[in-house]
């Protein structure tokens, strides 16, 4: 845990002679420098929180943020915002100028991309209720996949007969599709406007609005490590299970 760091000065009496506005001005610049680096040097989106435990006490993370990527808006690494959390990448148009064939992600199947199509718009859901939406059973390797890809989650259970498991989509689904949070999906007009629509479209056809909220709904109950062994993500000792190759 990170040592409390001092008030920072102009908060109360100023540090020095400097004017009051130079001093903060010096201040805001330097906690934009510290945040920066620290966002930097993590390979996984940082937390606003953990920012906030790292800057000097008092300093407001939010707007420190928002300058920044707006600092980074046009240039070829952007800073983007993933839920409540923050990660440097590459621009969208220049994607294409760093991808390896070692690196593309592997093409999901079309079931799989209903299910995750399901999920995100629907969670969270339980596999009775996917099946339901599509009409079709949905085998577990499709699940499978979409967990190992680190997209999908189990969220809790369902206080219904039966206990069964909801599903959600994680932070690592919003970062790979370059969402800020899941109401940033795309709704009707959207979809028909990237053609995904085309076609006859049936009157009552409805995309429903994502709620994407990551506590529990008052009808879910959280997983316990039991639940996690009776699913395979964890060994009877409490052990994390190997992943299968």
């Amino acid at each position: 845990m990170a040592e409390p760091q001092e008030d920072l000065p102009g908060i109360g009496e100023p540090a020095s002679d400097e004017p009051q506005s130079d001093a903060e001005a010096r201040l805001a610049l330097e906690a934009e420098r510290i945040a920066e680096a620290l966002v930097f040097a993590s390979a996984q989106p940082v937390s606003e929180t953990y920012l906030a435990q790292r800057l000097p006490k008092g300093t407001d993370v939010k707007p420190i943020m928002q300058r920044l990527k707006a600092l980074y808006a046009g240039r070829g690494v952007n800073l983007v915002q993933v839920d409540d959390h923050w990660a440097f990448r590459t621009a969208a148009d220049l994607s294409f100028v760093v991808q390896t064939d070692e690196n593309e992600v592997k093409k999901l199947s079309r079931a799989a991309l209903e299910v995750l199509s399901i999920i995100a718009y629907h969670q969270p859901v339980t596999r009775a209720e996917i099946e339901d939406i599509r009409g079709v059973q949905t085998s577990r390797g499709t699940l499978d996949v979409l967990m190992e890809a680190g997209w999908v989650r189990f969220r809790g259970r369902r206080r219904t007969p039966g206990r069964p498991v909801t599903i959600g989509t994680t932070r690592d689904f919003l970062d790979h599709f370059g969402l800020e949070e899941i109401r940033d999906l795309p709704g009707m007009e959207e979809l028909k406007g990237a053609g995904l629509l085309a076609g006859r479209v049936p009157s009552n056809f409805q995309i429903p609005i994502p709620l994407g909220d990551d506590a529990l709904d008052d009808d879910e109950d959280p997983i316990t490590q039991l639940d996690l062994e009776e699913l395979g993500l964890l060994t009877p000792r409490g052990e994390e299970a190997e992943e299968k190759s």
